[in-house]
């Protein structure tokens, strides 16, 4: 409301302004109407300005009065090396018109170039070794992020979004019981990132207002970063993989590393439930392999050695199909 009273008064001033000093020689009422219709197009362009990320504007404005002073210093140089006439005045109008157009939109989708924060960045001794890798929902409520972090496997910066935070907290708030613990397990975990010293994190401001899925914020942020995304949500790992996005993905990290083992080995399981087939047990492994082995529905509540037989790859991780001998 009180914007809205500022830009009231501001016209009110503009036009008496116009009405009482009229410039251009017009009537008083002709200098009212030409302040009014000047104000009017500056509370559009400020109202434009206030949808724009400072960085955006930012960098417009650093591209637009770097492109100014490129065209002044070019159209300077002909000056000194060809005769003054129409051309050469046409060419260096030219300079000064084209100059200020392509760092201006340079600047407005190249943004980040022009970040203060990054000015000292390129008087420093460029890091090789530094990368960014952004996290979303999926997998800061997982929760092995930590510990992957915690045994230094992961380097580089982890970027939080501001939006991906907003998520993780509707979601802490949300009246279903379930989504509300894993929420706030959720920030339980970005606690722990932020108090370790394995990892750097960094929350950002960065937003995509135009954008409205979270997933494609994501895509957007890392394809301006040119970070990483890590993820365990099948369709954004797809989607980034598709535009070229690189994508680390918990879930095909826990599975490359499940042990393997070959047919005729034999391991010792506990039988936990029936399985679907006629006399067929259900084991797990320690990391929740499923392993379904024949021959064992009598022996449910014990560890028996079971004899793999074949390994099946899906979707989801690995299944042991094993055989147990009744004899041994």
């Amino acid at each position: 409301m009180g914007i809205i009273i500022l830009r009231v008064i501001f016209i009110i001033l503009v036009t008496l302004s116009g009405y009482f000093f009229p410039p251009f020689r017009l009537s008083s009422y002709g200098g009212a109407g030409g302040a009014l219709v000047l104000g009017v197009l500056v509370i559009f362009i400020e109202s434009r300005i206030r949808k724009t990320h400072f960085r955006i504007f930012w960098g417009s404005m650093v591209g637009t009065m770097a492109g100014i002073i490129l065209g002044w210093i070019l159209g300077s140089i002909y000056h000194t090396i060809a005769p003054s006439d129409p051309t050469s005045l046409f060419i260096r109008i030219f300079f000064l018109i084209i100059m200020p157009y392509i760092g201006f939109t340079v600047g407005f989708r190249k943004s980040e170039w022009l970040d203060p924060a990054n000015f000292l960045g390129f008087l420093k001794e460029k890091n090789v070794g530094r990368s960014y890798k952004i996290l979303d929902t999926s997998v800061i409520i997982d929760g092995r992020i930590t510990d992957i972090c915690d045994t230094a496997f992961i380097e580089g910066t982890l970027v939080i979004p501001q939006f991906v935070l907003k998520e993780l907290q509707f979601v802490a708030d949300s009246d279903d019981a379930l989504k509300r613990q894993r929420g706030r397990r959720g920030l339980d975990v970005l606690d722990h990132l932020q108090k370790s010293s394995q990892v750097s994190v960094v929350i950002s401001e960065t937003d995509f207002p135009d954008v409205r899925d979270v997933d494609s914020k994501i895509i957007e942020f890392a394809k301006q970063l040119e970070a990483k995304i890590i993820t365990n949500d099948f369709n954004l790992n797809k989607v980034a993989q598709l535009q070229g996005i690189p994508v680390l993905n918990i879930n095909e990290l826990a599975n490359a590393l499940k042990p393997v083992v070959l047919p005729g080995e034999t391991m010792k399981v506990f039988i936990l439930k029936e399985g679907k087939e006629k006399d067929q047990g259900i084991a797990y492994l320690d990391d929740g392999t499923m392993v379904v082995v024949d021959n064992s529905r009598k022996m449910i509540g014990q560890n028996i050695d079971v004899t793999v037989t074949s390994v099946l790859q899906t979707t989801v991780g690995k299944m042991i199909f094993g055989r147990y001998n009744q004899e041994s």
